[in-house]
């Protein structure tokens, strides 16, 4: 552990500059900024040739997530991991409440499944099944507490769900609070209806879960999520935006003025309805909600990330094993744990598949994928910037460097890479958690329990 450290003659980039220089940090911040800095440091760093970046947010994490009868195989120590190996710094999970219990005590319980297992800084959202004025009440406690966003969601009926009453008073509760809406929007009942008349025509395999959550259905529910906080007066957050017809709502909104923000994935812009049709049972590996869509969908997407209509790119990683958890579903999509790894592979991607063709800027691939969700969710300049003050989470990446990727390298549990095979261009070589060095040379230097908890602002 190095109190100072010294990074030297790196290219820096930021959200807003890109420039040399050299970064000095003091007791986990950064202390100051400059061009031949003469100072004593217990490490120097030579990043001749490097982007020096702030650490990844992933701001859409599941570790430990219990899912239809199952769990996610990432624990709080095991995703961490490999969020560091993947470039990113901070993650922004969530904890579930449980249909007539408390926040309070969902909190709880998944600050005890994080703490002395996360490698690096995290911070919770809060799931609600459910709304009523003691909920409501406590949702300005969990503000105090540091959890300043609450995600809902118009899926899952039974499990879920909330009616739009519901959601309508979570909407206002947050107004009054200064907390922010994150909403899973998918027209539940109607996707309920078209996968049980799928079930009875005997269509059972994967490629059945795409096809009974169409992309209107999504669009519908986003476009009623916004009307709604439109009423209420309050701002919106779209989580996993998948859908072009989805993303035209959002666009729509954002040039009315109003204040709805919305996340999207690598997995839907890089991957696609046509991993469905991998021969046998393969096709569970890419079964996640939303689900991928058809090819041409992600040219949508990527004009959304560069004219800002899609502000941050979050994983949903909420990984399954294929030998074992995805085999619930065998014989029946519907019972197919929702989810995918993602979280190790989010930097890497965006650069090779952003930034090297041009699809956005450099400072544009900072912007979505830490200074962005910073900002939003009360971490910012805290997190997400390269600044005097800022906590020195910090990322020197080698463009002119490659990176594999598979099942037999990656660092979470799961037994299956959704990108298998794929070299992306760019290689995370030193990342650094509040000035300590956790990932060098492709090894792990980190510890478990290192990563603190993040009381997040709410809005201003």
């Amino acid at each position: 552990m190095n109190r100072t450290l010294l990074i030297k003659d790196g290219t820096i980039v930021t959200a807003v500059d890109t420039y040399v220089g050299d970064i000095f940090v003091e007791n986990e911040r950064i202390s100051m900024i400059g061009t031949d800095l003469q100072v004593k440091a217990d490490r120097t760093i030579d990043a001749k040739g490097k982007y020096v970046i702030p650490g990844g947010i992933d701001v859409h994490t599941h570790m430990d997530m219990p899912f239809g009868g199952t769990y996610s195989v990432d624990d709080f120590e095991t995703g961490t991991k490999a969020a560091a190996f993947g470039g990113t710094t901070t993650i922004v999970d969530f904890a579930i409440q449980e249909r007539g219990s408390s926040l309070r005590k969902a909190w709880e319980t998944w600050m005890g499944k994080a703490e002395g297992k996360a490698t690096i800084d995290y911070g919770f959202h809060m799931i609600m099944r459910e709304y009523n004025d003691s909920l409501g009440r406590e949702m300005g406690d969990m503000v105090k507490e540091g959890v300043t966003s609450f995600k809902l969601f118009m899926a899952y009926p039974g499990v879920f769900m909330l009616d739009d009453a519901s959601i309508f008073r979570a909407m206002q509760r947050s107004g009054e609070i200064g907390a922010t809406i994150s909403m899973h929007a998918e027209n539940g009942g109607v996707i309920d209806v078209l996968t049980q008349q799928a079930i009875a025509k005997g269509h059972k395999a994967p490629k059945w879960h795409a096809l009974t959550r169409p992309a209107r259905a999504e669009a519908e529910a986003t476009y009623r999520a916004i009307c709604m906080a439109e009423i209420a007066d309050v701002p919106v957050y779209i989580v996993h935006l998948s859908a072009a017809e989805a993303l035209e709502k959002v666009a729509e909104a954002r040039d009315r003025g109003l204040p709805v923000h919305a996340e999207t994935c690598p997995q839907y812009l890089f991957l696609s309805y046509e991993n469905y049709e991998e021969p046998g049972f393969g096709g569970a590996k890419y079964v996640m909600s939303p689900p991928l869509r058809a090819k041409h969908t992600q040219k949508d997407l990527w004009r959304g990330l560069r004219n800002n209509d899609l502000q941050v790119v979050s994983t949903d990683h909420c990984p399954f094993c294929m030998k074992t958890d995805k085999q619930l579903g065998k014989d029946d999509f519907s019972k197919i744990p929702n989810g995918a790894p993602g979280v190790e592979t989010r930097m890497s991607l965006l650069f090779d598949g952003g930034v090297v063709p041009g699809n956005i800027s450099l400072n544009r691939w900072v912007e979505i994928a830490s200074t962005a969700p910073a900002k939003i969710f009360g971490m910012f300049p805290r997190k997400g910037t390269i600044a005097p003050g800022s906590d020195a989470d910090l990322v020197v990446f080698d463009p002119n460097q490659s990176t594999h990727w598979s099942a037999a390298t990656h660092h979470s549990r799961a037994d299956y890479n959704p990108y298998e095979g794929r070299t992306t261009k760019g290689m995370t070589e030193i990342v650094i958690s509040r000035g300590n060095i956790i990932v060098e040379g492709g090894k792990f230097t980190g510890r478990a329990g290192a990563g603190k908890y993040l009381r997040r602002s709410p809005r201003s």
